[in-house]
């Protein structure tokens, strides 16, 4: 392929049918296809952590179901492409909850290219004329790829694409997981994911099970099957790509995946963990039959 061309206003393109026509705003290059928009993200500090962490997106056309140009703050414009219901698992995962300045499908320009930002945006127009709207019954955005893990304030969360692990944290998680123990959810186990943003209050990422006799969810920080943030841990940057990569593989699963044996853990962690119940059952929070039951539990992973 040859050689990607910004565009300029004293040299616009006569039409979007060519590859390599770019659009360079801030924190982000758009680079436009005849049949989608790749968006290229820039790496720097004051590009936000988000961007970073996708690093790029390839939105196909049948994605998306509109597009808009709007004057922005302090001397720019903001070209924006609307994506359709259902059709990017980080957006569903997100459920409204980024900031304006963290939507990964804004690109922000100086206000001198609004003439050329003008012209890809009629360009659009035109050929999402042609495109199906609406909801879409499928995702059409490809889901950030696992293998990911990412540290919440409370334990350890990893994900390999088949299943989700939780590994508790003896300084943040509460009594209730430690006796629950260290958690594996196959992804054929589960039925959605629940991310609340880290900048809000009682931020964390749930797992919702598949099974109908499951109880009803109790706080975060109490339910095995969720992971809390807080004081910097799970930021958006880690744990909603997270949440994307687990929900776009819950809503297009396949078979229950073959549970491979448990690696052998370090002796060194297991003795800490040893420990840590210990001044729980000293301290009157775990019964003397899950002591020893917990501390059985994690001898035999040695």
């Amino acid at each position: 392929m040859r050689s990607a061309r910004v565009a300029t206003e004293e040299h616009v393109p006569h039409t979007m049918s060519r590859m390599g026509d770019v659009l360079a705003g801030f924190h982000a290059v758009w680079e436009f296809e005849s049949d989608s928009v790749l968006i290229r993200y820039e790496r720097g500090i004051r590009t936000p952590k988000l961007f970073q962490a996708l690093g790029e997106r390839r939105v196909p056309l049948s994605a998306v179901e509109g597009v808009t140009l709007a004057p922005g703050k302090r001397g720019t414009v903001v070209l924006r492409l609307l994506l359709r219901v259902g059709a990017d698992p980080l957006l569903q995962a997100a459920a409204g909850q980024l900031k304006e300045g963290s939507d990964p499908y804004r690109l922000v320009l100086p206000a001198e290219r609004e003439t050329l930002a003008e012209y890809y945006a009629d360009e659009l127009k035109g050929l999402l004329a042609e495109s199906e709207s609406g909801p879409a019954d499928r995702y059409l955005v490809p889901a950030p790829e696992a293998p990911l893990q990412f540290k919440a304030y409370d334990g350890k969360a990893s994900f390999d694409g088949t299943s989700v692990q939780f590994r508790w944290s003896w300084t943040g998680a509460s009594s209730a997981k430690w006796k629950a123990g260290d958690q594996s959810f196959a992804v054929a186990d589960l039925a959605d994911v629940e991310w609340r943003s880290p900048e809000v209050f009682e931020g964390h990422l749930r797992l919702i099970r598949r099974a109908a006799d499951a109880e009803a969810a109790g706080p975060a920080d109490q339910d095995p099957a969720a992971v809390v943030f807080g004081l910097g841990y799970g930021p958006v940057h880690e744990s909603l790509p997270f949440a994307a990569a687990v929900l776009a593989a819950v809503r297009t699963r396949g078979p229950v995946p073959v549970v491979a044996a448990p690696a052998r853990r370090d002796p060194a962690d297991i003795a800490e963990r040893i420990r840590h119940l210990g001044e729980l059952h000293q301290a009157g929070l775990v019964t003397d039959e899950e002591f020893a039951a917990k501390k059985a539990e994690l001898l035999a992973e040695l």
